[in-house]
Formats: structure tokens, C-alpha cells, sequence
């Protein structure tokens, strides 16, 4: 211990005698290991966490699949819940949620308010291990029609909108027009699914219950697996279940055309979705920078401990053992990576704050994202590692004295040995490629970024208005009621001044959820074993087409005489044309929702559209078919769109679109209130962040690398000044000079470029799921991003090189 203290006192001194050299090495590390502890902390937020419930590994959800359809992940209908509810042996128990819209009532003076809302069943709470914090849970006979009054509320909810009232468990709200009586309230930290605040039970209906309601899957079904079942003897088991479903509703399912199978997927990748690939390449890709500061600190090192023979030669002269200067060495390093490392979870505090500032809202569990105890220990092990790795060599190399050299009196300090110039070229060459792996790598996500930008949605998002209303099924159980409240917003809302149209649609473009459903052609001139297809289906008031500024190809759009009452009509987008009319014309042809027996009635279809981006840029959606609202209002929950003129900004026109929507009745809140422009934003809004982060890595790696290759060349330089006079003395010039210096770096850099290629050919494969219309080995990308950092290189070698031109031949050949 008392060596140990001498070490550190003595390794304080000398990284404090050398100011220049120890803040370039700390600051160095310090952008290495905070970047690392930065995206380690959302790595372990999102994915590394346990889910916050009780035994979170043995919780897994049930999908439905349709495997042939290439549609994976369903939800469950209502039978088919209460099918693997009542077989199953593998499950202690299992649960069903779903979202739905909540108007909560004006209360206390306050205006009507949205609410995220969800409908359970009985079993949730018990399920995820979670009691009410006051309060009880709900009963089993509340999952059945006449009974599902109750809800239970968040505790962020009983503080915002009911200030902490002790007495609110018992008291009866208003929501959906519906009395509910609320009997619980969550505790603090329980959120789920995210940003739900107020739960219900389902109330099933004697219809849900029924075989026809097969096909009307809408349940998120989550299951508990009892101890020591295994999720592969879980799946088997509903393999089974699965089989026996079919061979007993076989006019229900038709295995041979869809696939249809059951899916049991760990509730932990249910939440985290395809985030995990980006963030363990972004993982890799700072592990990389790191591993640059690393080498660049080494050749630091080795260049200080050159300088430092004749002190390490005294010492061993003295008595000092070998392995006494590599541990005083050592000490040194480790001292220089724990002040890196502070200075790094300093940084990395200040990152995480911004990373979840950008980071869009629907990446699962980033609120979660916080510098935890596990953060801390993984910030200092990778100090402690990062010092070792880049503290031994230069340890080793520095203890290897030659000392009859190294103590002669005229003896060169700064002489480097063969060996030592094999490292130094080493570490360079491994710097570059490390950096074009990560350059290649920010090239083809920021090509593919571009090419997303660059896809048509079909529509104009320019100077559009968005938002949405959901009308509660009390009130408006009747069609024609939803039908005029829809009109006469609209018609409101038109008459404001700055807007050009108005119109609502069930679903917006780019949204992350969908409605689609089977749909049959008559008279198509495909085969009579291909009728029907999974279309997208959106329901539209007159206008909408107008308001987005689609592209009608063919035929008209909706007008106010498309009502109830009247023929008919659909509008389909070109793909569903293609698909079943590719020879002839599809207007004045025959649609239906369901299949070729299904009651619904058939539409004549009127208009064709250019293809609409209903769901990602970067993803087609299914066929498209669109009704008009006013001749079937389905669904209560629309989505109002308001072009404005060019003169007048779209999200200034909120509080003028709320009051006319209030104007028709005054307990709807709107929400959700974007412009258009905001909508395609967010729809990319991932794949942005992910192209940001490592293009800023990138940079970082380019920067260090052509510090590395510059302070190499640097010390170089000097250390030859004698070598370079006697040349110059002799008639070299200084462009031979210049030729030379250059020439030893660009080598360097050329085989570093060399190596970089094969490994990023070989790596970039892994980032395929992340790109869009770009190949992982697009040859552009390699061409272009090989060339900037020859050419960064370049400059970095050119700077060192220059001044050794300017050497005075009669200083140099005096120079020790």
C-alpha cells in the first residue's frame, strides 16, 4: 500500500509537471469514454433494464400470424383470447388490453381533456405483480357488459387533475359521457403500456363473444409463464392449442391460404421493437472511438516515454526492477483514465440529457434513461480498461533500456528504436481503418437518410393542419349523429379565414397504427383463388384529396351527395388497380370489405389516386381503399385536416380550429394538434437520430485520426531534425523533404484505408435492416469516403511535413 501511494503521489507530480501533455490525454479520453457511457445508458434504459414488474423474464405476448400474408405480431380477437385462457397449461395467468380514446368531462371549472386510456381485463394487475398504491383492482365479473363502470386512475393523473384528493377512490366522473366510478389508483412509477392514464375494463358484449368475431382482432393478449416453463414449451403448447382452433372453426381460418399460426414473443422484445439493432451499432460504433483516443493516447505516451529514457535508465541504474517502472507506468496511465473517466461521465450526463431531448418520443423506455449505479460501474471499468489497454505497451516499451546507451554522456534521449516505429505504425494504420468503418458506415445511413426524404408521400405537407377528435360512443351511438357533428365541424372550420379546405380522415398518412381489412374484387381478371387482399382501408369526408393534394389519376372524388342513402362508392389507390384490373379500367368496377360471401355491401369504385404513404416512407402499405364517411360513418375517432393559404402559418390556426370544433359541442377536446410537416418529421424521426449519432462519431473518429497521424508525424519530424539537416546539407531539397514526410504518412493512411475496406465491407452487412434503397456495400460510399479521409490525411501530413522544409541545415546538424 505504501508503494501504491508513492506511485500515485509521484504519477500526480509528473502529469501535473506536464500540463500540455496531460490535458490533451484527458480530454482525449474523456470524449471517448462519455460517448460510450452516453449510448450505454440508453442501451441499458431500453434494452438491458428489467421490465419494471414483478419475475419481468417470465411475461411473454401472444400474437396471432399470418404467416403466408407476411402479416406477423396480430392481435388476438375476443374468442381467441378466451380460447387460450381456458386450454392452456403453460401460462399461471394471462391478460388482455387494448387502447381506446377517453373525453374526460369538463371537471372543476377545467376544460374537457384526452385522456390515454386502456381497457383490461380483470387479470392485468395480478399479472404484472402491481397493487393499486390506494385503493383495489377490479373484479372478475367487471369484464362482462353492465358491469365495466370503474377505472382506475395514474398517480400523475390524481395529482394533475384531482390535486391529490385523499378521497377520489369512490368519486364518479364523467368520460365518454359515461358515469364511471373510479376504485384505484396506480402507483407512481407504474407505466403501462406508456403514458396511459386512466384504466378501464372491457365490458364485453354477448356479439364479441361470438364465432363470427373471429376476424376482429383488436386484443393484446399477455401471458405470465408458470416457473420453470420455458418460452420454446410455451409456444409448442400453443402450437397445439392452435391446431385444434383450426380443426374447429375451419370456416374461420384457412391455414393453407394465410398461415394463420399463434406467436409467443418475450414481453421485453415486444417493448423494445426494432430500436435494438441501431442502438448496439451506435454501441459499436463509440466503442470504436474509443478504441481511437486509445491508440492516440498510446503513441502520446510512447512519444513522452521516449523522452523520459534517461529518468528510467537512472532508476534501473539505482536498483529499480523492471517491473517496479511498469507499475509506476501503469499507475501513471490509470491515473490519466480515471480523469478522463470523470471528466467522461461529466460529458456523458450533459449527453444523455441531449440524447433524450432528440430522442423521438415513440423509442420505448427512453424516459427511462437516467446515469444509474450500473452506469457508474460500467464508466469506471472501461476507465480502468482503457488505461491498461492503452498504458502497457508504452509501459513496456519505456522499461526496455538499453543503459549504456541511453547514460552516455552525448546519448540521443529521444531516440526511437525500429520496434518502437512498428508500434507507432501500427496504432496509425489501426486508427484509420477503425475511422473508415465508422465513416462508411455514417455514408450509407446518411445516403439512405436522403433517399427516405426524397420518397414521394403522395401528398403535399406544406401549410396543413392536423388533428384529432374522437366522439364517445354515448351520444353518438347512431350513425347519422357522428355523420353531422363531422360536417358541420368541418364546415366551420372551412369558413375560417386563411383556410383553403377542411376536410377528416379516419387515419392521417404516416401514422404508426393502420386500419385494413380483407377486400374483394368483383370481376377481376386475376384468378379466382386471389379475389381478395389485405387493403388498407381510411374513410374520408368530401374534400380530402384536395386538402392533402393527392393526385387523382382517374374517374371523381367524394362529393356531399355521396351520403347515406345513396349508391355505393369507393375510391382505390393505383396499386389497387394494378392488382386486380392491370389490362383494363377498375372504375365503374365492384369492391367489398370482406370476403366474397361477407354481407357487406359491394361499392362501385368512382376514382383512382396515386399511392398515398399510409404507413412509413420506408415500408409500402397494403392496397388502398378509401369510403366516403358521410354515406357510412363508421368509425367516432377522426382526424381533421385544415390547408391554410400560403400566407397564413398552419399551427397559428389551432385555437380558431378548437373553438369551431367546440362550437359543435363543447365537451369534445381536440388533441394531438401537428402540422403536417411535423407528422412526416416524426415519421422519420428514428432513422434521423440514428444517421446524426453516427455521423457525429464518424467525425469524432476522422478528428482523432488525423490528430494521431499528425502528432506521429510531428514527433517524427523532430526526432529526425538531425537526419533531415544532414540530407538537406547534402542537396536535398525541400520538396524532397516534403515528399518524404508525406509520403511515410500516406502510406500509413493508404494501408489503414486498405484494411478499413475489407472490414467494412464485412460490418456493414450488419446495419442492412437500417437502410433504405442502399446497399450495405454501396461502392460510392466506399469510393467517396475513402477519398475524404485520404484527403483529411493529407492535410495532416502536409502540416508536419512543411516544417520540416524549414529546417536550418547548420541548426539541425547541431541538434541533439
Amino acid at each position: 500500500m505504501g508503494n501504491l501511494l508513492q506511485d500515485l503521489r509521484f504519477g500526480a507530480r509528473m502529469l501535473l509537471k506536464n500540463p500540455g501533455f496531460t490535458l490533451i490525454a484527458v480530454v482525449t479520453l474523456a470524449l471517448g469514454i462519455g460517448a460510450n457511457t452516453a449510448i450505454f445508458s440508453v442501451v441499458n434504459a431500453v434494452i438491458l433494464r428489467p421490465l419494471p414488474f414483478h419475475q419481468p423474464e417470465r411475461l411473454v405476448q401472444v400474437f396471432d400470424n399470418f404467416q403466408k400474408q407476411n402479416l406477423t405480431r396480430i392481435n388476438v380477437s375476443v374468442p381467441e383470447f378466451f380460447d387460450y385462457q381456458r386450454e392452456t397449461k403453460s401460462f399461471e395467468k394471462l391478460a388482455a388490453y387494448a387502447s381506446f380514446n377517453a373525453n374526460l368531462a369538463a371537471l372543476d371549472n377545467r376544460a374537457p381533456e384526452r385522456l390515454q386510456a386502456l381497457a383490461v381485463t380483470h387479470e392485468l394487475f395480478d399479472l404484472l405483480g402491481v397493487a393499486p398504491y390506494k385503493g383495489r383492482g377490479f373484479n372478475a365479473d367487471e369484464d362482462m357488459e353492465g358491469h365495466d363502470n370503474t377505472i382506475i386512475i395514474s398517480y400523475g393523473l390524481w395529482q394533475r387533475r384531482f390535486g391529490s384528493d385523499p378521497n377520489v377512490v369512490g368519486r364518479t366522473v364523467s368520460i365518454n359521457a359515461q358515469d364511471f366510478s373510479i376504485v384505484g389508483i396506480m402507483p407512481k412509477d407504474f407505466n403501462f403500456p406508456q403514458q396511459t392514464e386512466v384504466w378501464a375494463t372491457f365490458g364485453f358484449t354477448p356479439q364479441q363473444l361470438t364465432q363470427a368475431a373471429r376476424g376482429s382482432r383488436f386484443l393484446n393478449v399477455i401471458g405470465r409463464l408458470k416457473p420453470n416453463v420455458t418460452l420454446k414449451q410455451a409456444q409448442s403448447e400453443m402450437d397445439t392449442i392452435g391446431a385444434r382452433i383450426v380443426e374447429q372453426y375451419p370456416q374461420n381460418y384457412s391455414p393453407q391460404k394465410s398461415g394463420w399460426a399463434i406467436t409467443v414473443v418475450p414481453l421485453l422484445e415486444v417493448y423494445v421493437g426494432d430500436i435494438r439493432p441501431a442502438l448496439l451499432i451506435l454501441l459499436g460504433a463509440v466503442g470504436f472511438v474509443l478504441l481511437i483516443a486509445c491508440a492516440n493516447v498510446t503513441n502520446l505516451l510512447m512519444a513522452r516515454g521516449a523522452a523520459r529514457q534517461r529518468e528510467l535508465a537512472i532508476r534501473t541504474a539505482l536498483g529499480a526492477s523492471r517491473l517496479r517502472v511498469v507499475r509506476q507506468l501503469l499507475t501513471e496511465s490509470l491515473l490519466l483514465s480515471v480523469t478522463g473517466g470523470v471528466a467522461g461521465l461529466l460529458l456523458a450526463v450533459w449527453g444523455v440529457e441531449l440524447l433524450t431531448r432528440w430522442t423521438p418520443a415513440n423509442v420505448p423506455r427512453i424516459s427511462n434513461v437516467s446515469v444509474d449505479s450500473r452506469v457508474l460501474l460500467f464508466t469506471f471499468l472501461v476507465s480502468l480498461l482503457t488505461g491498461l489497454l492503452f498504458g502497457l505497451i508504452p509501459a513496456l516499451q519505456a522499461s526496455r533500456t538499453d543503459l549504456n546507451e541511453t547514460l552516455k554522456e552525448g546519448g540521443r534521449t529521444g531516440a526511437g528504436g525500429a520496434r518502437r516505429g512498428r508500434i507507432r505504425n501500427v496504432l496509425i494504420v489501426s486508427e484509420v481503418a477503425l475511422a473508415l468503418v465508422l465513416l462508411v458506415g455514417a455514408g450509407l445511413l446518411l445516403k439512405s437518410f436522403n433517399r427516405l426524404l426524397s420518397v414521394d408521400p403522395g401528398f403535399d405537407p406544406n401549410n396543413v393542419l392536423t388533428m384529432n377528435v374522437s366522439l364517445p360512443q354515448r351520444g353518438y351511438e347512431e350513425p347519422p349523429k357522428r355523420a353531422n357533428f363531422y360536417r358541420e365541424a368541418v364546415e366551420r372550420i372551412s369558413r375560417l379565414p386563411g383556410v383553403e379546405t377542411a376536410s377528416a380522415v379516419s387515419i392521417l398518412p404516416l401514422s404508426p397504427t393502420t386500419q385494413s381489412g380483407t377486400t374483394t374484387a368483383e370481376n377481376s381478371v386475376v384468378g379466382p383463388d386471389d379475389l381478395s387482399v389485405e387493403a388498407d382501408w381510411r374513410w374520408i369526408t368530401p374534400g380530402y384529396f384536395k386538402t392533402m393534394s393527392a393526385t387523382l389519376l382517374k374517374g371523381r372524388y367524394f362529393t356531399e351527395e355521396d351520403k347515406e342513402g345513396s349508391p355505393r362508392v369507393a375510391i382505390v389507390d393505383e396499386s389497387f388497380a394494378r392488382r386486380f384490373y392491370p389490362n383494363e379500367d377498375a372504375i365503374g368496377k365492384r369492391i367489398k370489405r370482406g370476403g366474397f360471401k361477407s354481407e357487406n355491401p359491394w361499392m362501385t369504385i368512382v376514382g383512382i389516386v396515386k399511392y398515398i404513404s399510409n404507413k412509413r416512407l420506408d415500408t409500402g402499405s397494403h392496397v388502398q381503399a378509401y369510403f366516403p364517411y358521410y354515406q357510412d360513418p363508421q368509425p367516432n375517432s377522426m382526424s381533421l385536416a385544415v390547408r391554410t393559404n400560403r400566407s397564413v402559418d398552419a399551427s397559428s390556426m389551432s385555437a380558431s380550429v378548437r373553438q369551431a370544433v367546440q362550437e359543435v359541442d363543447r365537451n369534445q377536446p381536440i388533441y394531438n394538434i401537428r402540422t403536417m410537416q411535423q407528422v412526416v418529421s416524426e415519421s422519420v424521426a428514428q432513422q434521423r437520430l440514428s444517421m446524426l449519432l453516427l455521423v457525429v462519431f464518424a467525425c469524432a473518429a476522422l478528428l482523432l485520426a488525423a490528430v494521431g497521424l499528425y502528432g506521429v508525424l510531428a514527433y517524427l519530424v523532430n526526432m529526425r531534425t538531425h537526419e533531415i539537416g544532414i540530407r538537406m546539407a547534402l542537396g536535398a531539397s525541400g520538396r524532397d523533404v516534403l515528399k518524404m514526410i508525406v509520403g511515410q504518412g500516406m502510406l500509413l493512411t493508404l494501408i489503414g484505408i486498405a484494411i478499413g475496406l475489407v472490414g467494412a465491407f464485412a460490418l456493414t452487412r450488419i446495419m442492412s435492416s437500417l437502410l433504405f434503397d442502399v446497399r450495405a456495400t454501396d461502392p460510392v460510399t466506399f469510393i467517396v469516403v475513402s477519398l475524404v479521409l485520404a484527403s483529411v490525411a493529407f492535410l495532416a501530413c502536409l502540416i508536419p511535413a512543411r516544417r520540416a522544409t524549414r529546417v536550418d541545415p547548420m541548426t539541425a546538424l547541431r541538434y541533439e
